[in-house]
């Protein structure tokens, strides 16, 4: 019988995943503190998409707070991904706290500083719910016997 020995990402891994989540944050933070609402131009196409949907049979909870709430959860699917691939299996639970620390700080940073945009407990829940799912993810996709590695 062979056994398995723990191994840490390789360092070539862990500096395209950093890669990615530098990248990650840059776009995040254009989104987080742009000074308009990100989809204030989609609206109007939103809404006739939506229109469009409910009027093929679309189900009526598909609406524009649906695509919002949705939205906050994709967008922070990467960030508990990304971190919890970086952090050992164990202290996964650390990266769904960075992602609530930082959706908190997005929601306050656009509720003080931008008049045009809306802090919303609501977001920190679906953006939380976000980073939970890419945690969920990252833990899946590791190893049981690398719990102790990265």
């Amino acid at each position: 019988m062979r056994q398995s020995h723990a191994r840490s990402p390789t360092p070539s891994h862990r500096a395209w995943v950093s890669v990615a989540l530098a990248a990650y944050v840059v776009t995040l933070g254009f989104i987080a503190f742009w000074p308009t609402p990100v989809d204030r131009d989609l609206d109007g196409t939103l809404f006739h998409v939506l229109a469009w949907l409910h009027a093929h049979g679309a189900p009526g909870f598909l609406n524009y707070s649906f695509v919002e709430r949705t939205a906050n959860v994709l967008l922070f699917i990467p960030a508990g991904l990304l971190i919890a691939l970086l952090l050992p299996r164990r202290l996964a639970w650390v990266a769904v706290l960075c992602c609530v620390a930082v959706s908190v700080t997005i929601e306050l940073g656009q509720g003080l500083l931008l008049p045009e945009r809306f802090a919303s407990i609501f977001d920190v829940a679906m953006n939380s719910f976000g980073g939970f799912i890419g945690v969920l993810l990252a833990t899946a996709s590791k190893r049981p016997q690398d719990v102790n590695a990265g």
